[in-house]
């Protein structure tokens, strides 16, 4: 098979590139379709102009598919390994976008919906755990909260694309968009076809000549270095320690002791909730229905305020690119969460005046808001269930994360146009209260990973209690290099008590 042959920074921002590709194709088809649903254009005559309850079936069973790709990911994706589920992600959504694009009925537009999202959930549960396992301690979280910036490029290139053929009165309008995903789904496969798989994932299938050759790769170093015998020694420990029950079983997802899976399973659940449930999807969504529906504003406004929102997201999508590394995942999450429940409480407030001023003042708290939810909510829940998962979970707990995620979006995206059709404005009231929540959650049980190796970040898992000892140590439990220097450790008293064993034996 061919490879690349690129070796430390430049292949580690090949892997970062492929990953990222993944997320822009999400973020486009998260988007796509709040420019072409809700309005009276060619698309709603061409499926008999659909009610807000039809428009949320039409939008939110993308998520089910998306669901369905989580749970194959789950079940096959430590079989198959990350570059295979990736390229299969973006194989299946090719199809999807031929559907979509070839529609004349309902029917066939929501198969094509369920089709793209099936890929869309094979790609979101993989591209973490890929740049994870391939990402230096140091950058790690600068190279994963690069994902969420593409995410919100694909979404600004699906506004205003929406924006531009809106202009036209024939079926182009919305074919052309909803075909345009395919050119990222070719890509993504064609990024990733030379890469090599995940060091963590080949030693995990005993592929350890393959794992010690990529390791040497991305440190750009000879494979007898000591750098890369160290990590080959780390992480063989660490995979060591998770196989000592002996084959997998789901009552491992649910166990405590020294390694809290089931606490790691509560954080990643939880942290998809959060994300969804923090009201981002109203507006990525929806953003033009919100603006003519809820603010009364006229449809090419409508459109138009939807796409500069989509850039201020991306402008703010670009300000933990400087501050994840050095303040980390926890700070940014408190921060983002106090901003998104000010900005709804401003705007509920706003739009309870019920005139035009007062519904521009809420448009310009809709930009903050955006702004604050990138700041921490938009990347982190992303790849933070990576990040604390076992090597021998990762993959899989990955893809429950994504599967909980969609989840929630479907959930979100379902109920949005009703609840905007039925009470207005009063659904950011609701939206802000949940954003309030979050904040003590954040401070009591999520640690902190900033810095550690993913060796290390197992260890924050060892402290027992209610909240494991984040509240007591403000979210960092550990130390960066613990886990080697605690091997390192075990190996000098292993080595001293064989000595005196032979020293005590008779002659």
């Amino acid at each position: 098979m061919w490879k690349h042959q690129y070796r430390g920074r430049a292949l580690v921002w090949a892997i970062t590139a492929a990953s990222c590709q993944a997320f822009l194709l999400l973020g486009y088809d998260q988007g796509v379709m709040s420019g072409i649903v809700g309005a009276e254009n060619n698309f709603a005559e061409q499926f008999n102009y659909p009610d807000a309850n039809l428009q949320g079936d039409i939008v939110a069973l993308y998520d089910i598919g998306c669901i369905i790709g989580s749970i194959l990911v789950f079940l096959i994706g430590e079989r198959f390994g990350r570059r295979k589920m990736l390229m299969s992600g973006g194989a299946i959504m090719v199809i999807g976008a031929i559907i979509l694009a070839t529609s004349t009925t309902v029917a066939q537009l929501i198969v094509g919906r369920i089709v793209t999202g099936l890929g869309n959930g094979m790609n979101s549960s993989t591209a973490p755990v890929y740049q994870s396992e391939c990402s230096p301690p140091k950058s790690r979280g600068t190279l994963l909260t690069l994902q969420g910036t593409m995410t919100i490029l694909g979404l600004c290139i699906a506004y205003w694309l929406d924006y531009g053929t809106s202009y036209t009165d024939l079926s182009l309008q919305w074919r052309f968009p909803l075909a345009f995903q395919a050119v990222f789904a070719v890509c993504l496969i064609v990024q990733v076809i030379g890469l090599p798989d995940t060091p963590r994932w080949l030693m995990q299938n005993d592929r350890h000549e393959e794992a010690r050759a990529v390791i040497a790769a991305l440190y750009d170093v000879p494979e007898d270095d000591e750098q890369v015998v160290q990590t080959l020694i780390d992480i063989e420990s660490a995979i060591r320690e998770d196989n000592q029950g002996g084959p997998l079983k789901m009552k491992e997802f649910f166990s405590g002791g020294k390694v809290q899976q089931f606490r790691r399973l509560v954080l990643i659940t939880l942290i998809q909730i959060m994300q969804q449930f923090s009201g981002s999807n109203m507006i990525n969504y929806y953003a033009p229905t919100v603006y003519q529906n809820a603010m009364n504003m006229s449809r090419n406004m409508s459109m138009i305020l939807g796409g500069c929102t989509s850039l201020a997201y991306l402008v703010g999508s670009v300000i933990p690119l400087f501050l994840m590394d050095r303040y980390g995942r926890r700070v940014l999450m408190m921060v983002s969460s106090a901003g998104l429940c000010l900005c709804f409480i401003m705007a509920a407030v706003l739009l309870s005046l019920q005139n035009l001023q007062a519904a521009y003042g809420a448009t310009a708290f809709i930009f903050l808001f955006q702004i604050s939810y990138a700041l921490g909510f938009l990347p982190v829940p992303w790849f933070y269930p990576s990040e604390i998962s076992t090597t021998r979970l990762r993959s899989k707990n990955a893809a429950i994360a994504s599967a909980v995620n969609w989840l929630s979006v479907f959930v979100v995206v379902k109920i949005t146009p009703i609840a905007i059709e039925n009470i207005g404005w009063r659904v950011f009231i609701v939206f802000a209260a949940l954003n309030f929540l979050w904040i003590p959650i954040l401070y009591a049980f999520f640690p902190e990973t900033k810095g550690l190796s993913l060796e290390d970040i197992n260890l924050l898992f060892a402290k027992g209690g209610f909240t494991g000892g984040v509240f007591s140590s403000g979210g960092r439990t550990v130390v960066p290099n613990q886990h080697a220097q605690e091997a390192e450790l075990d190996a000098k008293q292993e080595s001293m008590m064989i000595e005196d064993i032979h020293e005590t034996r008779p002659i």
